[in-house]
């Protein structure tokens, strides 16, 4: 009765309306996971019952694929308070404050440290954020600033990076064509990836915030008192205050955060290729192409997190005892991330459950038949695939729906530049919505690696995304005529840009 139609959305819709309007997560999803076992089985009690817990969340929780992310993101959690213990993030604070001058250049510092971080976006925001805290704290900047400037490098980058996770799984969606090439040809056309790195340069070198970002940063500028955290209250997932800081080594430098994010890069890498058989001969981008990234991110963790133990205890900043007591204290710390992961996840099963992919694939396939249409196709696609994204909370599940039907319209034509721009425009929305969803996994871990409350950042970040998803349908549109990316990206940087600056001048006639 409820599957296949427009129902299939509306526990998503229902637990996203919810956590903007009372600003409490956990309930909202919950409320929606609900909605969405009631609609499944026709409002069974014991159907819905047994479709929620176990079909949903027990069947979530025993996906490896989730559970790998589970597992290391605690071992990031732990890592982070074995670094904060030794010292190592309070000397990098003070070393930036010597060396990162200005605001903007704390900004500017996150966004390149974001880009650079391509290879995933769930390490990526997790690292970015345990690095770049001292430093926009030191110079007030916001903890929803900082969760935008890391989520707005997450998945955004990810999706123009060939060589990450996300170009390997895109590139399993497209039958009979090289999805790698195809995935190269799209990024000068994923207008929404680039115009958002565009957009969070201009709005740093312009000195830009509007929205309840503005809120955030002048609440943020106008406090004094030194401890960030007590001031603002942003410090958790859940909006509450931190407890007072356990015991900080005083013998702490900057190495001793340096090197744990060093060997959590190398290793991590280490482990992806490893997965997709770079040492039985493949080569390196194949192996990139391959990877479990799960199961990759979890073999690097847990060997950095042996090696910055050795090195803490090596080095006599804490010892054997206070590097395992911390361990647990760092599993802690993210226990509002799980628990808002498996929700999610939950949620995105009852949603799948429902037919919501069948649904909105057949929409698309309907649009596509109509020849009229073909030149808007890419901006259509893309408004449904950020709508899809949005609702649902994942990018990769909106990649496999729509970029198989896109690739069967055009019968995997490389030689069709539409089919191209068509594409990216799949990945474009499927990023778009994904980074504004309360519910999307990459969204989550951006409030985590921020330590911010997650509808917060959701809230001040909307306005932002939504501007940036403006700019980039009318990008889609041009490009849709026009089919010369030489063309249209030049254009659509000069509009995003020109957007920003009416913005910044109509925000200051207002005053």
């Amino acid at each position: 009765m409820f599957a296949n139609s427009f129902w299939a959305l509306v526990p998503a819709i229902i637990a996203i309306a919810l956590a903007l309007i009372t600003k409490e997560v956990y309930s909202s999803l919950f409320i929606g996971i609900v909605v969405g076992g009631l609609l499944y089985t026709n409002f069974s009690f014991t159907g819905t019952m047994q479709h929620v817990f176990v079909d949903g969340m027990i069947g979530q929780l025993s996906d490896s694929w989730n559970v790998g992310i589970l597992i290391f993101l605690v071992i990031l959690g732990s890592m982070v308070m074995l670094m904060n213990r030794a010292g190592g993030s309070a000397a990098f604070g003070r070393w930036a404050v010597e060396h990162v001058k200005t605001k903007a250049g704390a900004q500017v510092a996150t966004v390149v440290l974001g880009c650079l971080i391509f290879i995933d976006d769930y390490f990526n925001c997790l690292t970015v954020g345990s690095v770049m805290r001292p430093v926009t704290d030191k110079h007030k900047i916001s903890r929803e600033k900082l969760a935008y400037l890391i989520d707005a490098t997450a998945a955004p980058v990810c999706i123009i990076a060939p060589i990450s996770s996300w170009a390997a799984a895109v590139t399993g969606f497209v039958d009979g064509a090289n999805g790698l090439t195809l995935f190269v040809r799209a990024i000068p056309y994923n207008f929404y990836a680039l115009l958002t790195i565009v957009m969070m340069l201009t709005l740093t070198f312009t000195g830009l915030d509007y929205g309840p970002m503005k809120k955030a940063e002048a609440a943020m500028k106008n406090s004094k008192s030194a401890k960030v955290d007590e001031v603002t209250g942003h410090s958790s997932m859940t909006g509450a205050e931190d407890q007072p800081n356990p015991p900080v080594s005083g013998n702490g430098k900057v190495v001793h955060l340096v090197l744990p994010i060093i060997s959590l890069i190398v290793f991590c890498v280490i482990g992806m290729i490893y997965t997709g058989g770079f040492f039985e001969g493949e080569s390196f981008v194949d192996a990139f192409a391959n990877s479990d990234a799960s199961v990759g991110l979890v073999y690097g963790s847990v060997i950095a997190l042996v090696v910055t133990v050795i090195f803490m205890v090596a080095t006599k900043v804490l010892s054997f005892n206070e590097c395992m007591n911390a361990i647990p204290e760092g599993f802690k710390s993210m226990v509002p991330a799980i628990l808002i992961l498996t929700f999610a996840w939950t949620l995105k099963s009852m949603t799948d459950s429902l037919g919501a992919a069948d649904y909105v694939g057949g929409l698309v396939a309907n649009i596509a038949d109509n020849n009229a249409l073909m030149s808007l196709l890419p901006a259509i696609v893309f408004i449904i695939g950020a709508f899809l994204a949005f609702a649902t909370g994942t990018s990769w599940g909106t990649f496999g729906i729509l970029i198989p039907i896109v690739a069967k319209v055009f019968g995997s034509d490389m030689n069709n530049e539409l089919m191209i721009i068509a594409i990216s425009a799949c990945m474009a929305g499927a990023v778009c919505g994904d980074h504004c969803s309360p519910i999307s996994d990459t969204t989550i871990m951006a409030s985590a690696g921020a330590q911010c409350n997650h509808i917060k950042h959701v809230s001040t970040q909307l306005p932002y995304a939504i501007t940036a998803a403006a700019v980039s349908v009318v990008a889609y549109v041009i490009a849709g005529w026009v089919r010369n990316w030489l063309v249209c990206l030049p254009v659509s940087i000069v509009l995003m840009i020109v957007c920003l600056l009416l913005i910044k001048t109509f925000g200051a006639k207002e005053k």
